[in-house]
């Protein structure tokens, strides 16, 4: 195992490992143990009482965090010259179909997120083994497959996230920056935990939260007392 430096033994003896705080003081405590140089990102991850195998347990979804996620999204969006106007008054950092086609076809896949229209989908869906392994393929799940492209930008210009939960039964999210204050990473935080509180699948037994953890960019994780978001 690798020596941890003096910043990380100073980080790592700020948190308590066997201590669950509550996400009030997680979301404080995940600010004074960052040491990264940078505007680091602060992670939610949630272990859920599902089995993903199944598809009536598969939880997935949408949310729009109040505060945003700190990150300017790169929106590509294909449709119809009809809808690129609305898109790139929206925010889209680009529009349009066929040429925007050709470059990802070619290897181009340096944006963030796609959205697209249900009646071009036909032509965006030979782009799945290119866009799927990367989580950039539209889904009409997470509201990136619209007739209302200029709202669908907005939104993820705000700070919408879609999740979904892994093989292994996790929810992975960005959910905002350590510059954040502490309030506004305790909103988004209670955002997505009070969301997934109602996607909860009617098939899924037993206790559905198992485990909530805050973490930053090379930070330990905070392990998150359940019993202290209201709700769950």
């Amino acid at each position: 195992m690798a020596k941890l430096t003096k910043k990380q033994k100073e980080v790592y003896a700020k948190v308590d490992a066997t201590k669950e705080y509550t996400l009030e003081e997680a979301s404080s405590l995940v600010k004074d143990i960052t040491f990264t140089k940078f505007d680091a990102s602060v992670d939610l991850d949630i272990r859920l009482g599902v089995d993903p195998r199944k598809a009536d347990q598969m939880v997935r979804g949408v949310v729009a965090l109040p505060h945003g996620t700190g990150k300017d999204k790169t929106v590509l969006v294909l449709c119809t010259p009809d809808k690129e106007e609305e898109a790139k008054a929206a925010g889209a950092d680009y529009a349009g179909l066929d040429d925007y086609i050709k470059k990802i076809e070619g290897g181009w896949t340096d944006i963030d997120v796609i959205i697209t229209m249900p009646t071009v989908m036909a032509k965006v869906g030979r782009l799945g083994r290119i866009l799927g392994p990367r989580g950039l393929m539209p889904n009409p799940k997470a509201g990136t497959v619209t007739l209302d492209v200029g709202k669908a930008v907005k939104e993820v210009k705000a700070g919408k996230i879609d999740f979904k939960v892994d093989k292994t039964g996790i929810i992975h999210a960005s959910i905002g920056k350590v510059s954040f204050s502490a309030d506004k990473i305790l909103d988004n935080a209670n955002e997505l935990l009070q969301t997934l509180a109602k996607l909860k699948p009617s098939s899924a037994k037993g206790t559905y939260f198992k485990s909530i953890s805050l973490s930053s960019t090379m930070s330990p994780g905070i392990r998150v007392d359940k019993g202290s978001v209201q709700g769950l």
